[in-house]
C-alpha cells in the first residue's frame, strides 16, 4: 500500500489527555493574567472623571453654546496640564469624522487614545438616538451642548457603568465629552459593526481605524498603555 494512503496511527490516550492538560493550563494562564490586567489597569489611567466634569464645566463657562470655543478650551487645558511626554494629546480640532455605533449617528473628534483610555468630542446637529453598547469600560458623558435623554443638561455627566446597557438619545444640537476607562480595544467590535454589517461606509471605517491606532500608537511610544 502506498505510504500517502496508510491510515496514521491513532494518538495514545496519554498523549491525547497531556494535550489536553496542556490546553487548560494555558487557558488558565490566560484567564488568570486577564483577571490580573483588570484588577491594575487603574494604575495607568491618567484622567480624572471628576477632573474631566471640571473641565467640561469650565469649558461651557468660558464659550456659552460655542462648541468650537469650548473644544479650543479643552485642548489649551489638557496640553497644559499634561505633558506630552506623558500622554499624547490630538491638537487637530478639524479632524472629525462619522461615527455609526448603536444604531446612533453623529460626528467624533479623536482627542485621546489609548489601550485603557479614550476622550471623544461626540454630537450630532440632527438628532440621533440608539443603544448605548454593552461595553467593557466606564463611561462618563459631559454634555457640553443641548440635551440628552434620561434628562441630562449642559454641565451634567451620564455614568454609564461597565457592562450597562441603555437607550440614548440626543436631542438636535447636542454635543459632549465622552470620557471611557477600561479596555479600549474592546470596545472596538461595537465602534465597527454598524460600518460593517449595516452602513458599509468603508471610507468612515478606514479613517476611524486610521486615527485610533495612530493615537494609540503615539500614546504606546510615550509609555501611556
Amino acid at each position: 500500500m502506498p505510504a500517502s494512503k496508510r491510515l496514521k496511527p491513532a494518538l495514545q490516550p496519554q498523549t491525547a489527555s497531556t494535550k489536553w492538560v496542556l490546553r487548560s493550563f494555558v487557558l488558565l494562564f490566560l484567564v488568570g493574567l486577564g483577571t490580573y490586567l483588570d484588577r491594575i489597569k487603574h494604575r495607568w489611567y491618567i484622567f480624572d472623571p471628576a477632573a474631566i466634569n471640571a473641565l467640561a464645566r469650565a469649558a461651557i463657562a468660558a464659550s456659552p453654546n460655542d462648541t468650537s470655543g469650548m473644544i479650543q478650551h479643552i485642548l489649551t487645558n489638557l496640553t497644559r496640564t499634561h505633558p506630552s511626554t506623558l500622554v499624547r494629546i490630538n491638537p487637530d480640532s478639524n479632524e472629525w469624522m462619522f461615527n455609526n455605533a448603536g444604531g446612533a449617528m453623529g460626528a467624533l473628534y479623536i482627542i485621546h487614545a489609548s489601550l485603557t483610555e479614550y476622550l471623544f468630542i461626540f454630537g450630532t446637529p440632527l438628532g440621533t438616538e440608539g443603544h448605548s453598547g454593552v461595553l467593557p469600560a466606564d463611561d462618563y458623558f459631559n454634555i457640553l451642548v443641548g440635551e440628552h435623554l434620561e434628562r441630562y443638561t449642559p454641565g451634567m455627566v451620564h455614568y454609564l457603568p461597565r457592562g450597562t446597557p441603555k437607550q440614548y438619545k440626543m436631542h438636535e444640537g447636542c454635543w459632549a465629552m465622552e470620557y471611557a476607562r477600561g479596555w479600549i480595544p474592546l470596545m472596538v467590535p461595537f465602534g465597527l459593526a454598524d460600518g460593517l454589517t449595516s452602513t458599509l461606509d468603508l471610507p468612515t471605517l478606514y479613517k476611524t481605524g486610521k486615527i485610533t491606532l495612530r493615537e494609540m500608537g503615539k500614546n504606546l511610544l510615550v509609555g501611556k498603555i
